[in-house]
């Protein structure tokens, strides 16, 4: 991947995660609190639906120019082991010697890992912002500045250590829901691009076409990783750190496990049309910008 591609994809994903964190983020609000332990209408209900934005901002723009940096980077790279270095097929005797390159001999395997490793980097932004925007939304301070300052405010007891492992609190949980929706999401992604392309003859991918393939792989992936969801969310919300293991033996003593799929029906509408915008602007801005660097 070149410099120039490089950045043309920084900037495309920045466009795109802030584009769709933006225009949906009422929805993201609401699903936060029907997972919420707090229940809907006391974690605010419809009020205040923008309630966080500002951290949402702030994290968005870096986060998705992170994710497409190293998952294009590292699609490249797998995409050139598997072909060799000088574009030519590799023959059986190159692969069995090097088991990376048999690993990357599949084109979906190649997606898995690369979406994978976008997800753990964007994760070091979107982590923290992500803290203080479901506290936000979920009303635990009155917008992200306070519930920020709430945060760093526990130096003098917690000390900056724990301020810090404060801020990245549901780290774990996050990486075990984000990696399983992107190699779900994105192979999707991609064999759809692929086989439009070869239905087109064509190499070029509309901001239309991708944002469709991009609306129907989110909503499968959304649905299939709402457990994981809710339970980020609680562990985010919680006044006091718990264990993964611990919180699901909560709410499956105290609300049962239907409260696993909570917020199911806005989640599949938040990433379906988040997957449309988001992929869609995202094949938009790199278009253009693919087009201005070849003139």
């Amino acid at each position: 991947m070149d410099a120039r591609s490089a950045d043309s994809r920084l900037r495309a994903g920045a466009l795109a995660g802030t584009t769709v964190d933006l225009s949906l983020y009422p929805l993201d609000t609401i699903k936060t609190r029907l997972q919420s332990s707090q229940g809907f209408l006391r974690a605010g209900g419809f009020r205040g639906v923008y309630a966080g934005v500002g951290s949402a901002i702030v994290g968005s723009a870096p986060g998705a120019a992170l994710f497409f940096v190293s998952y294009e980077g590292v699609k490249d790279g797998l995409r050139k082991l598997r072909n060799g270095t000088n574009g030519s097929p590799l023959d059986e005797r190159s692969i069995k010697r090097d088991g990376g390159q048999a690993i990357a001999r599949s084109e979906p395997v190649e997606h898995m890992i690369a979406a994978s490793i976008g997800e753990i980097a964007a994760c070091a932004v979107r982590v923290p912002t992500e803290v203080v925007k479901q506290r936000a939304q979920a009303l635990q301070g009155h917008g992200s500045l306070e519930v920020l300052r709430k945060i760093l405010e526990q130096r003098n007891q917690i000390g900056v250590a724990g301020v810090r492992r404060e801020m990245y609190r549901g780290w774990s949980i996050t990486i075990m829901r984000e990696v399983p929706f992107t190699i779900i999401q994105f192979p999707i992604w991609e064999a759809l691009k692929g086989y439009r392309k070869k239905s087109k003859a064509s190499d070029t991918i509309s901001a239309i076409e991708s944002g469709l393939f991009g609306s129907i792989a989110g909503a499968i992936a959304a649905g299939l990783t709402t457990p994981l969801d809710v339970l980020k969310t609680r562990m985010m919300l919680a006044r006091e750190k718990q264990s993964m293991v611990s919180m699901v033996r909560q709410i499956l003593r105290d609300d049962g496990p239907r409260a696993l799929i909570s917020g199911l029906g806005p989640r599949i509408m938040w990433i379906s049309a988040g997957g449309a915008v988001f992929l869609g602007s995202y094949q938009w801005a790199y278009n253009q910008l693919q087009e201005k660097t070849n003139v």
